[in-house]
């Protein structure tokens, strides 16, 4: 399988170039030893998926891209393709699992985009179904060279900013972020280490890894993580990128993914996601790696009443 190179990132950062935010390394201060974290939630939609949607969507044909385009995702991707389709006129469709959070629905409808709700297990099979039936072009949410190109700017920019970084700590959810991160990080930085880094109630990317094949846990099974960017498991796409590029993956409980939510509320000033705070819990735990590291914040887009129990928690 045809793996994406570090000269498709450095093409994804040109075609992106004044679409996203170039978001700078935040030193904390407050956190033991040298953590340092990458605020994606501060992107136009509130998290990283505008980069590979943005890119996937520059990179189509002009008749494919005038037909529409069409996704399916739990939030982040759709708002990030809605976003994107906006800015070039055009359709999209969303197709949204059941239970999706509504402030990210919402956020979708905000930006134009069309909505279909179906049960968790069927929405990917139900975007390709539509795509045919309408003659839209599916933009998956991360099971895509394109998609993965242009997550990864957000590891060549942490490579520019710091190429002195020790470990580098990704949330994995579908894995295109960190397949993209790992494929700009080792490129520039290679004695950096690239951790994923999971829920244990959604760790089935961890499980691939260690067993050597794509193992896919059931969506009632991942659905009971509060992170809920990151409920979807690789593709044999992705999961090839992991295998190849990253140097491991640890996990974090509930408790700790909400801890790290209130943290960076309270002292970093950055709201997060749960799904966002994974990398930071991962550091403040102390599953990773020792010297200096980047957590990537990968989104900010918070239920308002998870928030304020994140925050409460140890306030």
């Amino acid at each position: 399988m045809e793996l994406i190179t570090s000269a498709d990132v450095a093409a994804a950062e040109e075609r992106l170039a004044g679409i996203t935010v170039r978001t700078p390394l935040v030193p904390c201060e407050w956190a033991p030893g040298e953590l340092l974290v990458k605020p994606e939630n501060l992107q136009p939609v509130g998290a990283f998926k505008i980069r590979g949607a943005a890119n996937a969507l520059a990179r189509l044909v002009p008749e494919r891209r005038r037909s529409g385009v069409i996704t399916h995702s739990s939030g982040n991707h759709g708002q990030a393709l809605a976003y994107a389709a906006r800015a070039h006129g055009v359709r999209c469709v969303v197709v949204v699992p059941a239970g999706a959070p509504r402030v990210k629905v919402d956020a979708m409808h905000r930006f134009g985009a069309e909505t279909v709700e179906v049960e968790p297990a069927r929405r990917a099979e139900t975007a390709r179904g539509l795509a045919d039936e309408q003659g839209l072009t599916l933009v998956p949410p991360f099971d895509h060279p394109d998609v993965i190109a242009g997550q990864g700017t957000v590891g060549s920019e942490i490579a520019a900013d710091r190429p002195d970084i020790e470990a580098v700590l990704v949330p994995v959810g579908g894995g295109g972020l960190a397949a993209g991160v790992a494929t700009a990080v080792k490129a520039r930085c290679p004695g950096a280490a690239v951790i994923g880094v999971e829920p244990e109630l959604a760790a089935d990317a961890k499980e691939s890894l260690e067993s050597g094949r794509l193992v896919t846990w059931p969506p009632e099974r991942t659905g009971r993580t509060v992170a809920d960017g990151v409920r979807v498991g690789p593709s044999e796409l992705t999961f090839a990128h992991l295998r190849a590029r990253l140097d491991g993956i640890v996990t974090v409980t509930e408790e700790e993914i909400l801890a790290a939510v209130g943290a960076l509320a309270r002292s970093a000033r950055l709201v997060a996601e749960p799904s966002g705070a994974v990398a930071t819990a991962a550091y403040l735990a102390g599953r990773t790696p020792p010297g200096r590291t980047v957590a990537v914040i990968s989104g900010g887009n918070v239920m308002p009443d998870v928030l304020a129990r994140a925050v409460a928690a140890e306030g």
